[in-house]
């Protein structure tokens, strides 16, 4: 994997944190909290896995790849539970989880 690539995926994964943390935030602003609580749930753990797989990928750890199935896997939970709600904070952080499961995808290989 070239060192181009590998950067391009660590940057998508802190793009992913960014939007995780952001939603996470917000929802905790919203009015019926409640239904927000599976959202809440999968921000935390998706900005948690990216954080991971960013140290993993720049430190150039072998259980990159691992790490980066995963990471993939979680985002692709939160897009979809993000998407389900019409917030705008939510509908952006879908898409951030969407581009970053892609690019963790391709680095695991």
């Amino acid at each position: 994997m070239s060192h181009e690539y590998v950067q391009q995926c660590i940057e998508e994964c802190l793009k992913c944190i960014h939007a995780c943390n952001h939603c996470y935030d917000a929802c905790l602003n919203e009015e019926n909290v409640g239904m927000m609580k599976e959202c809440i749930r999968l921000d935390r753990d998706c900005a948690d896995i990216c954080a991971l797989a960013a140290m993993m990928m720049s430190r150039g750890s072998s259980h990159s790849k691992s790490i980066c199935r995963l990471c993939a896997e979680i985002c692709e939970a939160c897009g979809n539970e993000c998407r389900k709600h019409a917030h705008q904070h939510c509908q952006q952080c879908a898409e951030a989880c969407f581009t970053c499961a892609e690019a963790c995808r391709a680095m695991a290989g």
